[in-house]
């Protein structure tokens, strides 16, 4: 684990958790590759604030990393409809980017 990693772990063990944390946790596990480790810290952002549009966006990239499409597309959707109702135009383009490239990809994957 890098320095960073090992700081947010021992704050989130000394009992300090909250949803900047556990965001930033799962954004550097899913920067390290440990899609596990991501879904899990994502899933508890989400809980402390379910409308919070980019712990959305990356847990849809984290279970997409993973092979979950279907989860990567419901990720994004509500998603996309959290960054609707924030204002939040650009996750919402970004995330509709992504819904876009699985659709494309599931229509291909459909006509082989």
């Amino acid at each position: 684990m890098t320095d960073i990693t090992t700081r947010l772990q021992a704050m989130l063990s000394a009992g300090q958790d909250n949803l900047l944390l556990r965001f930033t946790l799962g954004k550097t596990m899913f920067e390290r590759e440990s899609f596990d480790a991501a879904i899990e810290h994502l899933t508890a952002a989400l809980a402390f604030d379910d409308r919070f549009s980019n712990a959305w966006k990356l847990l849809g990239r984290a279970r997409l990393a993973q092979g979950d499409r279907e989860g990567a597309r419901q990720a994004w959707e509500t998603g996309a409809a959290a960054a609707t109702e924030r204002g939040d135009a650009q996750v919402a383009k970004e995330i509709a980017v992504f819904l876009k490239r699985l659709s494309k990809q599931d229509a291909e994957r459909a006509s082989d």
